[in-house]
């Protein structure tokens, strides 16, 4: 079989009916669905398929939500014992990630994403803030600008989604002052819906708590590759993941990093698990127009057959 990558998405795939059809017709998806009800006392599969929008996309709801989604379409694959070369995930979907490679179980998948979900809610509260993503300037002319605009206010690169399109993230002055400025250079900044202003210092004081909650967990030693945002390469040592994930909530996602990987290591199968294609359009960006690929969005009874026929 040809290298196969699992791609996890994160927040901003989500839509009202996701994960039904896997829910309605499989018993173990039911499972993980009550596990995550049962451990956030929260009813994700009532919001999940019903919405409302408004309240599914409220971070303390939206990242066990769409975890659990995540979850089951990578439970759905693995019925068929089609395992992954290697797994990564953005941002919040690297959680999902970790559990695909068998570094946490479910379980303990759900009770991070929760927590996590619920100290990046408190601190969007207290701190206002915004992101936009530039479109058109690389890496290093956006690290410049942020740089530039950093002495009057918090800003920082949240993504680096593909070789010119990257987030920025920090208090609404400073984003939009460097968006102007990205404007100006011929680019476009186009404002993002978030509640919080995500991987910048506004969100810091849920650090230590998020990290302290880490600690109470024991990583094991990964079955399958994984690639981290945070360094956007390998993490192999559980040890090493576990230090590594405790930077994650405040770093960069270095995807575009990440996709280099892969190309490098040749996996010539990408599969995201999870709702949108949101993964699968940022690759489509970042791979060469030559590089053989094959790429799979599994979210629906359709789009997994078509995945089965392929590789089995």
């Amino acid at each position: 079989m040809k290298k196969t990558a699992f791609f996890f998405p994160g927040q901003g795939s989500q839509s009202v009916g996701m994960g039904q059809e896997f829910y309605t017709g499989y018993d173990f998806v039911r499972e993980i669905f009550d596990m995550a009800e049962e451990l956030t006392k929260i009813n994700i599969s009532r919001l999940c398929f019903k919405g409302p929008m408004a309240d599914l996309t409220e971070t303390v709801n939206l990242q066990p939500a769409l975890t659990t989604v995540n979850l089951s379409c990578l439970a759905m694959i693995n019925k068929e014992c089609v395992k992954p070369f290697v797994s990564a995930g953005h941002s919040l979907g690297e959680y999902s990630a970790l559990c695909s490679a068998g570094v946490i179980n479910g379980e303990e998948t759900i009770k991070l994403v929760y927590k996590r979900g619920s100290l990046m809610h408190r601190e969007a509260l207290k701190h206002k803030g915004a992101m936009s993503a530039i479109i058109g300037l690389g890496i290093d002319e956006v690290s410049e600008i942020v740089a530039d605009v950093r002495n009057e206010g918090i800003i920082a690169v949240a993504n680096h989604n593909t070789e010119k399109q990257i987030v920025i993230t920090g208090s609404p002055e400073q984003v939009q002052k460097a968006g102007s400025i990205a404007s100006a250079k011929g680019a476009r900044a186009i404002p993002l819906k978030v509640s919080g202003a995500w991987h910048s210092e506004l969100i810091k004081g849920a650090e230590n708590e998020f990290v302290e909650f880490l600690d109470t967990f024991s990583f094991t030693k990964p079955e399958s590759a994984i690639i981290l945002n945070v360094t956007g390469d390998f993490v192999t040592n559980s040890n090493d993941i576990l230090f590594t994930m405790k930077k994650q909530l405040c770093s960069p996602v270095r995807w575009y990093d990440t996709v280099q990987k892969l190309i490098e290591e040749e996996v010539e199968v990408f599969v995201e698990a999870g709702p949108g294609k949101v993964l699968a359009g940022l690759l489509k960006k970042i791979l060469p127009k030559d590089y053989p690929r094959s790429i799979f969005n599994i979210n629906n009874m359709k789009s997994l057959d078509n995945f089965f026929k392929e590789v089995l």
